[in-house]
């Protein structure tokens, strides 16, 4: 679809009724046909809209799907998803992500797609990503500020989409799990992979890569007690380009008082509030090693805060955590 039938579908969405074809041809320059055609393409995509002779058209639904011209009717950034790609499928939004940052494409540019054939979430592992369910995106940044802060981000976006989900599902009890996952009901829900390019004293950019489980409601056997989806959790189908443009707003805000601040101490209370691994006995497994002790908070640089059974305070930076006593991998 192009610009002119996005506006269409804009002026529709902000219409408190009817909108006559009329009205629809003066304002486009188009002729009643034109409209027509218009409105045949949007409903072609998925958007319900009512036709009745002498009153107009009326849309009653959008059709969910994270294109360009639906996200933008809930967009209010200034750069975040200002700059748009969508594809039906791609082996990793990531790896479109980092070429088109290699290219010089500026920050805040999203790449959305409907699904992947090789999603990746941390450590190498795989993220399931069927068609038409889930929500799959990634996007560029290029903050000025020195690398050592670069993985401060990860929890930076959690705390983004964590009130993204809030604003619009409240319904659902949701917890940051560190570094990077939001979990309902102790299954994962989104998971967040931040890849960067860099030298010494210089990040040339940044990729966010996001999944989250919107409308899937099954999951293969291995998943089912792992994973789980907005759906899931309320028996409800949401929007998906609804959700992509509130995480964007909510991260937008984030991110720029980020910039203006040291660290993460101005987000601190809200990711400790939401820590789902707050006061609890855990295992950090970093590869070579496991580290074993009770999570006492968040570092303002990210890291997590962990007394040992001695007594020694540690600050964790990397690994995966699982809580010890239940013995239940989060």
């Amino acid at each position: 679809m192009n610009d002119l039938t996005y506006g269409i579908l804009s002026r529709l969405h902000g219409a408190s009724g009817y909108l006559s074809g009329e009205d629809l041809c003066r304002e486009f320059g188009i002729t009643r046909s034109a409209v027509w055609k218009h409105i045949g393409q949007l409903r072609d995509a998925g958007c319900r809209i009512d036709a009745v002779s002498g009153s107009g058209y009326r849309l009653l639904a959008l059709s969910g799907v994270p294109v360009a011209g639906e996200v933008d009717l809930f967009l209010a950034t200034r750069t975040a998803g200002r700059i748009f790609h969508y594809q039906k499928e791609t082996e990793s939004t990531n790896l479109e992500a980092k070429k088109l940052a290699a290219e010089g494409v500026p920050e805040g540019a999203v790449i959305v797609a409907d699904s992947q054939r090789a999603g990746r979430g941390r450590l190498g592992r795989t993220w399931v990503s069927p068609a038409g369910k889930n929500l799959y995106f990634s996007l560029i940044l290029r903050p000025s500020v020195v690398s050592l802060r670069i993985p401060q981000i990860t929890l930076l976006v959690a705390a983004a989409i964590h009130q993204a989900i809030c604003d619009l599902f409240p319904c659902i009890d949701t917890g940051v799990k560190w570094p990077n996952d939001i979990l309902a009901g102790g299954r994962k829900l989104c998971g967040v992979l931040c890849e960067m390019q860099s030298e010494p004293g210089m990040t040339h950019f940044v990729v966010v890569g996001i999944g989250i489980n919107v409308n899937q409601d099954d999951f293969p056997e291995e998943l089912r007690d792992k994973a789980t989806s907005l759906k899931l959790e309320t028996g409800e189908w949401f929007s998906r380009s609804r959700l992509l443009a509130t995480v964007l707003n909510r991260f937008e805000e984030l991110y720029l008082n980020w910039l203006q601040e040291d660290d993460l101490g101005f987000i601190l209370p809200y990711l400790e509030r939401y820590s789902l691994l707050q006061g609890k006995d855990v295992c950090i497994d970093q590869f070579s090693r496991q580290i074993t002790g009770t999570v006492c908070g968040i570092a303002r640089g990210g890291e997590l805060v962990l007394q040992t059974e001695d007594g020694t305070e540690l600050k964790i930076s990397s690994g995966e955590a699982s809580l010890r006593k239940a013995y239940t991998h989060l």
